[in-house]
């Protein structure tokens, strides 16, 4: 019996994993994103010899010592994992960790392995719930300021508050109602007790289910555990790309989405998108239905991938300077 059962998120039954039916509604009817199949199988010519299809959390900033306290770190991670862009004439937020300099993600899990070291207990739920302004500072500090540092800290003492309040005060309880076994039941488990992860949006009047962190957690997980432990899941395959702001920029720059000009040119003029816009919410379906149709084409040549595993590609790309010659689009949001 499930130690902590949920029936559903606000009318959305959790036994279902809406987010490709969800994202297809969009695609129906985009106006303003557009999806162009016919440049996939170019881009895989391109560009598929990079593709890895595994993948290592060893890295100098990730934690990890094959325990539940990696679990519980990797969760204080992804509930951090948001919107590093700073705004123009801004200073990249930059933290330095053993006489290297780490920005964006790689400063985020720098900043959290070197706070461990320092002492602060960033895994412990009490330590979460009331954590202070000063401290979190000091753990964020480097060149610049962490965007959004408000809304990490809410989000952190929400994170430790439920835990303590719906949890039994322990992370781990997840994985008696996910089973340990499921990645789908893990993600809708986590969306329906942690509000910052509840990554939807509306559109066309109906619910769009994007979930990137909470999908990330449990990819997270798999890649940390080398699929044991924690980290076994017997459906890693239904999960979907994580949707975020640099996946849609190197889908640009490979011809296989395009925005209409108006679009282009908002995005290119470095302007801020609404979180939950018309035209943000097509950009993040389209990414996804995109990121399947690519997963369908490997697989079609032999590759045996995930969506995840296509969308570690993407991001690996994105990393290339051939795939920065136009800016990403800009949303301030906690979702990615």
């Amino acid at each position: 019996m499930d130690r902590h059962p949920v029936q559903c998120i606000e009318g959305f039954p959790l036994s279902d994993f809406q987010v490709l039916d969800s994202v297809e509604r969009v695609i129906a009817q985009s106006r303003s994103v557009l999806f162009h199949p016919d440049k996939v199988s170019p881009a895989i010519l391109n560009w598929g010899n990079t593709v890895a299809t595994s993948s290592s959390w060893e890295h100098p900033c990730h934690f990890f010592d094959d325990t539940q306290e990696s679990v519980r770190w990797i969760f204080s991670l992804d509930v951090l994992n948001h919107c590093f862009w700073p705004e123009r004439g801004e200073p990249v937020w930059t933290v330095i960790y053993k006489g290297e300099p780490y920005s964006g993600y790689w400063g985020l899990a720098a900043s959290l392995k070197r706070a461990q070291e320092w002492g602060f207990p960033i895994t412990d739920p009490h330590f979460l719930a009331d954590v202070n302004a000063e401290d979190l500072a000091k753990i964020f500090s480097g060149e610049g300021r962490i965007p959004m540092f408000e809304q990490r800290l809410g989000n952190l003492r929400e994170a430790g508050s439920i835990i303590l309040s719906e949890l039994g005060s322990d992370l781990m309880s997840l994985f008696d109602s996910a089973s340990g076994s499921s990645a789908v039941r893990l993600v809708t488990t986590i969306v329906s007790h942690f509000p910052s992860f509840r990554d939807e949006a509306f559109y066309g009047g109906q619910r769009v289910y994007l979930w990137k962190r909470a999908q990330l957690f449990a990819s997270d997980l798999s890649n940390a555990f080398g699929g044991k432990k924690w980290g076994k899941f017997r459906d890693l395959e239904q999960l979907t790309a994580f949707a975020d702001y640099k996946l849609p920029q190197v889908l640009r720059e490979l011809g296989i989405i395009s925005y209409i000009p108006e679009l282009a040119a908002r995005v290119d003029a470095l302007e801020h998108l609404q979180p939950g816009s018309e035209e943000e919410v097509e950009i993040r379906a389209i990414t996804v239905w995109a990121v399947e149709e690519i997963k369908k084409e490997f697989q079609g040549r032999g590759y045996k991938l995930t969506s995840p595993q296509v969308d570690n590609w993407l991001w690996q790309l994105g990393q290339l300077d051939a795939f920065r010659k136009r800016p990403y689009h800009r949303c301030r949001t906690i979702f990615y």
